[in-house]
């Protein structure tokens, strides 16, 4: 795998082939695959990687339930709160609903709301890669709402491909070299043979071009 140094050359490799704007461009890692049959192996990746330098713009957050957990929501400024009977209005409405998994990064809910969103919003989510992480009544809400602005997901991107923001431009080299190394690792454990798997990695600003590296 590539070392820091090599990674956060990577890095500025993809800065330099990006012209400079006037908002703050994302910065994606696109991991290309090698040796994998996708028609003998399901490459389900879809992980939560918790970012060591986050992004500027922190990840959006939609929780589903009500009584005190969603008031301990709100206190803990979670974009939205969506109680049950916000959520039957979805039912409904299929543009709505595409429009909520559009809208937000992650979803939390009530553990017993769970059947209900999943017949009410589960193709809206599903193909997202969004259902929403369970909630248990006692569970410290705020402290997962805090930790969630700094995710990213870990995707793959049809059959040999794994893609996931891994930053900004206004992070340093340095902390962008480690962030992807933690979308790196996920995407790993999720690979058959690891990081043998991996054939290049690409680094890339929202408007530049990409900056390639072969994985020996």
């Amino acid at each position: 795998m590539l070392s820091n140094q090599q990674l956060a050359d990577l890095v500025k490799k993809g800065k330099e082939q990006s012209k400079e704007h006037k908002f703050t461009q994302s910065v994606e890692v696109i991991l290309t695959l090698r040796d994998v049959d996708p028609k003998k192996t399901d490459l389900n990746v879809n992980e939560i990687v918790y970012l060591p330098h986050p992004m500027a713009k922190k990840a959006r957050i939609c929780f589903i339930g009500s009584g005190d957990m969603a008031l301990r929501a709100k206190n803990a400024k979670v974009d939205i709160v969506v109680d049950p009977a916000q959520l039957e209005n979805y039912a409904g409405s299929k543009k709505d609903a595409k429009k909520l998994a559009r809208a937000y990064d992650f979803f939390l809910a009530d553990t017993a709301l769970m059947p209900r969103i999943g017949k009410i919003l589960g193709q809206s989510l599903g193909p997202k890669g969004k259902i929403p992480t369970p909630v248990p009544a006692n569970a410290p809400i705020e402290a997962m709402i805090q930790r969630m602005r700094t995710a990213v997901r870990v995707r793959a991107r049809g059959s040999l491909g794994i893609a996931a923001k891994a930053g900004d431009t206004k992070l340093s080299e340095s902390d962008l070299a480690e962030n992807i190394l933690a979308v790196v690792q996920a995407a790993q454990k999720k690979l058959p043979n690891g990081d043998r798997n991996i054939k290049t990695l690409m680094v890339k600003t929202t408007m530049g071009k990409p900056a390639k590296q072969a994985v020996e």
